[in-house]
């Protein structure tokens, strides 16, 4: 054999004893955002560079260090490493602003991003998520907590913590800014080589950090004082004060988190982001926000909107402890032509079941039931001659025999 080629660094293949919960996150997806009255938008998987640049923000890491970027024909394309963007730019192009509002889209796929890969983060990774056009009000704000919510909940996480922030506008950030770069410029060459870079062009994100000897400078009295202080104006006041009662009203328990910011530029008033303890350590699943300055930077016509996005690995790591790949049943018979019409008849009926091809021992094929599935259903000489059909519950080791047209309605009560 010659030289293996193996997959990139940063990348894996979803292999078939994996995809069962891929799908089942692809279809709860279908299904929440459709009852919720989104649309799926689906967007090339490259744009052109300058799309990311002035959306995202050319300050971020994204843009600076992350983006899988290269020339064609001497056009600079870039594989998304975010989707908000992208669908932003379908929204303009296709004049969806035209629609009445609110315009309700969500979207699956692969981004790519080129950072040191770790557990539940991947060079090439995959995202769920929606966005809202055309509603300025925080009903816009809850809804998109309420359906991401509503999403982890039907996988079956539900224990969840939701912190939201304000960043304010344009004109009260500004003013949060230059505060901010006050207190923290005595400490300046204190800070890593990143938040140096940060301080002048993107203030906030130095609360991002997760650099140790930056975060207990940011710790510091003089510097939590404005961090904490109520720095946005008078209508931000009103809107994220709007959304906290509309959250309270929804049964949502939430906490104010000072120095959630999110990563990306194009964010402004409402951000949030939605942890499971489901493991027993935190995990952030969701992130998002209000960024009702995106579509007209991007060339569109002023409108407000709202979106959230989800690391798919993440969620899947989080969901296989809980998973059950197994069939419902296993034939187990030497009785080839008996064991093919059951097979069929099961199948027919929704039952998910297979059977030994090779007509192994009887001894083998119970071990193989045992291996993938849930009930082996044994039907010997006996169980044939009297119209039954005996079931062993693998999880348990009991067993019983019944009237083989009782069968079906058995195995659907306990599907």
């Amino acid at each position: 054999m010659g030289n293996i080629i193996k997959v990139q660094k940063g990348t894996k293949d979803i292999l078939p004893s994996e995809i069962e919960l891929w799908q089942f996150m692809e279809q709860k997806a279908l299904e929440v955002f459709s009852y919720a009255g989104y649309s799926e938008i689906r967007t090339p998987i490259f744009e052109a560079t300058e799309l990311f640049a002035r959306g995202v923000g050319d300050t971020t890491d994204i843009v600076n260090k992350e983006m899988y970027t290269f020339e064609k024909s001497e056009r600079s394309l870039t594989l998304r490493p975010e989707n908000t963007a992208g669908v932003v730019r379908a929204f303009i192009e296709h004049g969806m602003h035209r629609l009445s509002a609110p315009v309700k889209l969500w979207y699956k796929g692969p981004m790519f991003r080129y950072e040191r890969p770790q557990a539940g983060r991947q060079r090439q990774f995959h995202q769920v998520g929606m966005e809202m056009f055309g509603i300025e009000q925080p009903t816009a704000d809850a809804e998109a907590i309420a359906v991401a919510i509503r999403y982890l909940n039907m996988l079956g996480l539900d224990d969840l913590d939701v912190e939201i922030n304000s960043l304010g506008c344009s004109e009260c950030r500004e003013i949060f800014k230059n505060k901010l770069k006050e207190v923290i410029k005595p400490y300046i060459n204190q800070l890593c080589e990143d938040c140096q870079n940060r301080f002048e062009k993107n203030p906030l994100r130095l609360l991002d950090c997760k650099v140790e000897s930056c975060k207990e400078i940011y710790a510091k009295p003089e510097i939590q004082n404005v961090i904490q202080s109520n720095f946005i104006c008078k209508d931000c006041a009103k809107h994220f004060d709007t959304l906290k009662m509309y959250l309270d009203n929804l049964g949502i328990n939430y906490t104010v988190n000072k120095l959630l910011v999110r990563g990306l530029d194009y964010y402004n008033r409402t951000v949030f982001e939605i942890k499971s303890n489901n493991l027993g350590s935190q995990n952030a699943v969701c992130g998002g926000g209000r960024y009702d300055s995106l579509v007209r930077n991007l060339g569109g016509p002023d409108t407000p909107a709202v979106g959230f996005a989800m690391g798919m690995e993440r969620l899947f790591s989080l969901l296989e402890e809980q998973k059950n790949n197994k069939l419902t049943a296993y034939v187990v018979s030497t009785n080839i032509e008996e064991t093919i019409k059951l097979i069929a008849e099961l199948r027919n009926n929704g039952i998910s079941a297979d059977f030994d091809m090779t007509n192994k021992k009887f001894t083998k094929q119970l071990e193989k039931a045992a291996k993938v599935a849930n009930y082996a259903l044994i039907l010997g000489e006996d169980e044939i001659a009297n119209n039954t059909i005996s079931i062993k519950d693998l999880n348990t080791s009991t067993q019983q025999t019944i009237n083989r047209n009782e069968l079906n309605r058995f195995l659907q009560n306990i599907e």
